[in-house]
């Protein structure tokens, strides 16, 4: 399989050269929305894990909306990439109509959890925690208990996999709320599309990616499951599984778009221009 780049390490230089400085920076920005509403009313919020110093004030706007919610407990979903052959090979397997449980990495992964550990190479929730940690140092309060956790091949019925009855068990106590990472459309030559069909972001590129994240979100409100997850792999959407178990977790939902932005892949991929992905903010407010 064609290799990741190193976006763990990428992202560690990332937030080392922002500094306090910038993480300050970014949290003033993410005050541009008030999201501790969503969070206190059993919604969820769902932001971007890209460059920090683009997205940035996206995953300041989460991090203001669980202190805002007066949350003791944040269970954070994040992406797990695949980023061994074993996990694409599987991950391809189940979006052709394979059965999950026929692959060993199926399940929910992350910290204090038995089992498989590829969760300790990803990098999805690596900006939340520091910038969480960092605006809690500015409030001078303590930081929530931070649950994270990281499915994998929910494959449509994300209430089966392994370990989602401890963690819907976890969501309904009180205090707790709930964000997630996604990246929700990737664009270009380097993921794939043509010199014919790759729109750099201005011309075309985010007005696409807006409508298919559109189309995605309106699938998951729906708990339409299976769809929602064909749509990510034409999407090139990497939350097919944390948007499954989050919708499976806070039920039926409205979503708003709140913010989207680009960010230039193509340095890291070493792929010609337009190579981006679509940082998204949303909110899921529950309901019909």
């Amino acid at each position: 399989m064609a290799r990741l780049p190193d976006f763990k390490r990428r992202s560690a230089q990332q937030r080392a050269a922002l500094g306090p400085a910038g993480a300050a920076r970014l949290l003033d920005a993410g005050r541009r929305w008030e999201l501790g509403p969503v969070l206190a009313g059993g919604g969820a919020v769902l932001f971007p894990h890209a460059s920090i110093g683009v997205c940035g004030h996206q995953i300041a706007a989460a991090v203001h909306a669980v202190l805002d919610a007066g949350a003791r407990r944040v269970i954070a979903l994040g992406v797990l990439h695949a980023l061994t052959d074993a996990l694409a090979e599987a991950r391809q397997r189940v979006a052709a109509g394979g059965d999950p449980a026929a692959e060993a990495s199926w399940g929910i992964q992350g910290p204090g959890l038995a089992g498989r550990e590829d969760w300790r190479a990803e990098f999805s929730l690596d900006h939340f925690g520091w910038l969480l940690a960092a605006e809690c140092a500015r409030r001078g309060c303590p930081e929530p208990a931070r649950i994270e956790r990281y499915p994998f091949l929910a494959g449509g019925a994300p209430e089966r996999l392994p370990g989602f009855a401890a963690l819907a068990a976890s969501a309904r106590e009180a205090g707790t709320v709930i964000v997630a990472t996604g990246d929700l459309c990737h664009h270009g030559r380097g993921y794939g599309d043509g010199p014919e069909t790759a729109l750099a972001p201005e011309a075309g590129g985010l007005a696409l990616a807006r409508r298919r994240i559109g189309e995605g979100m309106d699938l998951l409100a729906r708990g339409e499951h299976a769809a929602f997850q064909q749509h990510c792999v034409t999407a090139k959407s990497d939350a097919r599984d944390v948007g499954q178990v989050l919708r499976a977790l806070i039920g039926p939902c409205r979503w708003t778009l709140l913010d989207l932005i680009a960010d230039d892949m193509s340095e890291p991929y070493e792929a010609p221009a337009p190579t981006w992905v679509a940082g998204a903010l949303v909110a899921l407010a529950p309901g019909p």
